[in-house]
């Protein structure tokens, strides 16, 4: 069996700083995040950034010194910028077609400004409009065309995440028409509340509905984490961890750091035989270039 990658996803934008007092957030600490991830074994560094006070940022200024600081010492890492915050919608209660407190939605392009202007090697690319707690995230097949152009003009590979059956039918369409290029980098985000369950079954049901020659990963969220570890990479797929999706390294006790899930991550893998890809293998096996 051939090596597996694993991307760390190092702070996201929905683990609150309250929620764990080990979560990075400043440009720095998430840069040392991703470069102690990178030692434990990580591949792959998915990246959200954030203001100084802990909420969630767009701003292309903090994605460029996360970047600068993280390439000082490891130019290999793969780096993947997300381009999911712009796409909640909290509508009011007195008048639903006016949103409240909680809403992000933005212009499409603000959403793919910094992967234009900072052209990582990778970047999530969301194709979910679904209830997402009780919240609505849109990603509506326009706006998916229009950012998946600035993508590919920035000469960026995009990663698709699938958090239902209905985003993949979206991501053929657009690799039919040809706004995407196919196969395709795909990820099944599982456990995302209203989106796809955390059984193997749903996720080899997925895995027979890729296009012929895809590449895959799958990711658990909280408790789910490091099962669906061990289900991607039995069913043949590349994984995924972090505090973005996760923060505790075993019921009721917090991880402290990254690292410490990658190195729990690694350590199911080695135990089923696997083995993990370095930064240079996977760009090979991505068939991303060299730094």
């Amino acid at each position: 069996m051939s090596k597996t990658i694993l991307t760390c996803a190092i702070t996201g934008n929905l683990t609150k700083p309250e929620m764990t007092p080990y979560l990075p957030i400043t440009p720095e600490q998430i840069a040392n995040a991703a470069l102690e991830a990178a030692e434990a074994g990580a591949a792959v560094a998915h990246i959200h950034v954030r203001h100084p006070d802990g909420k969630p940022s767009m701003e292309v200024e903090h994605y460029a010194e996360t970047i600068d600081l993280i390439k000082k010492h490891n130019k290999q890492l793969i780096i993947n910028l997300t381009t999911g915050p712009g796409g909640r919608f909290v509508p009011s209660e007195d008048e639903p077609k006016v949103f409240t407190t909680g809403t992000t939605l933005c212009h499409t392009l603000k959403r793919v400004e910094h992967i234009a202007k900072l052209k990582p090697d990778i970047c999530s690319l969301d194709l979910n409009t679904m209830n997402s707690g009780p919240d609505v995230v849109m990603n509506t097949p326009v706006n998916c065309r229009k950012m998946a152009k600035v993508i590919r003009d920035a000469g960026v590979m995009p990663e698709l995440e699938i958090f239902d059956t209905g985003d993949l039918n979206l991501a053929r369409d657009m690799i039919a028409d040809g706004s995407l290029e196919g196969p395709g980098l795909y990820t099944f985000v599982m456990g995302v509340k209203y989106g796809f369950n955390t059984d193997p079954a749903t996720l080899l049901f997925m895995r027979s509905q890729l296009p012929a020659g895809a590449k895959w990963a799958a990711f658990g969220i909280s408790r789910a984490e490091f099962p669906i570890v061990a289900a991607a990479y039995l069913f043949g797929g590349h994984v995924r961890v972090g505090m973005e999706d996760n923060i505790y390294l075993e019921k009721g006790v917090l991880c402290k750091s990254n690292a410490e899930l990658v190195l729990k991550a690694k350590g199911i893998l080695k135990e089923l035989g696997g083995q993990l890809a370095s930064s240079v293998e996977a760009r090979e096996m991505l068939g991303l270039k060299m730094h």
